[in-house]
């Protein structure tokens, strides 16, 4: 039959992003390439493992049963160029790594060019997402997540805190004045989050000695879009460090209510799935990241 890794990954690249054109662009491929493997693949298996509908490519029963098949046999092609790695020491191959997207750009994105240069045989993907993905299906090998773990099934390895603090502009704080008492914060523009309620309970007490929740007059998915805002002198909010720190320490954010704030932080970890054998290159990065991140939290 003679099936290639080629159309494998072709195939899988497909059901994971769910169209050829966004396949072509994650494999560094054309599309016409990308949909000449896959009916070449279908072709030698005789069957057909991907239906198109309007909107995107879905998987038909043959197609699912295949695409366990598929990603065993990648994950088995990625064990072998580990295992000849590791009897040269030297740590190779994908490393697949998902993370908030805040996260991902103030931590992470500014240490890569240094760890590439130290270990040049690893190959990179970096995914962003702020909802929390399966990383069995994404195929990913380690992932950021930031706060309560919840899931039995991952190993986790903790990374450090990143303590939650009050901020704004000094130019907002400027024309609305700095709030002196948590009551005086019912007159101002308080910005939180509108998929993270959670996120939405500050660190100071309310009224009854309670840990006080806002209702966000402007609200976002996002921490990074929050900080722009809060730059843009639209309101105060309540975001970790790792995303505020160089503003505070350039003067763009200004922290409020510092006197007041409850000494509460928010955890870090990286998570693999327990049966995953910890590879070498997972490894090697997250002791990178356990020795670059401090004062970086």
């Amino acid at each position: 039959m003679n099936v290639t890794l080629e159309e494998l990954s072709a195939f899988i690249a497909v059901v994971d992003t769910g169209s050829i054109t966004a396949a072509a662009e994650q494999l560094g491929q054309t599309t016409s390439g990308v949909s000449r493997a896959l009916h070449r693949l279908e072709q030698k298996l005789g069957t057909t493992l991907l239906r198109r509908t309007t909107r995107r490519h879905e998987l038909s029963d043959e197609g699912r049963t295949f695409l366990r098949h598929a990603r065993a046999i990648l994950a088995a092609v990625d064990e072998a160029e580990e295992t000849m790695a590791l009897s040269r020491q030297r740590p190779a191959g994908r490393l697949r790594i998902n993370a908030a997207p805040s996260f991902m750009r103030h931590v992470i994105t500014p240490l890569i060019g240094e760890f590439r240069q130290r270990y040049p045989a690893i190959t990179l993907e970096l995914d962003t997402n702020d909802r929390i993905i399966d990383l069995l299906e994404q195929r990913t090998d380690l992932a950021i997540r930031i706060g309560t773990l919840r899931d039995s099934s991952l190993h986790a390895r903790p990374l450090g805190v990143s303590r939650l603090r009050l901020v704004a502009s000094p130019d907002y704080l400027a024309r609305h004045g700095a709030p002196a008492s948590v009551g005086d914060l019912s007159r101002h523009t308080l910005m939180g989050f509108s998929q993270l309620p959670q996120l939405n309970r500050w660190p100071l007490h309310d009224a009854h000695g309670e840990e006080l929740e806002i209702t966000p007059v402007l609200a976002a998915s996002s921490g990074d879009t929050l900080r722009t805002l809060a730059l843009d002198g639209q309101g105060i909010v309540c975001l970790a460090d790792f995303i505020t720190r160089r503003d505070l320490e350039a003067g763009r954010l200004a922290e409020v209510l510092p006197n007041q704030r409850l000494e509460r932080q928010q955890s870090i970890q990286a998570v693999y799935y327990r049966n995953t054998q910890l590879s070498l290159r997972i490894r090697v990065f997250l002791d990178f990241l356990a020795e670059r991140l401090e004062g970086r939290l």
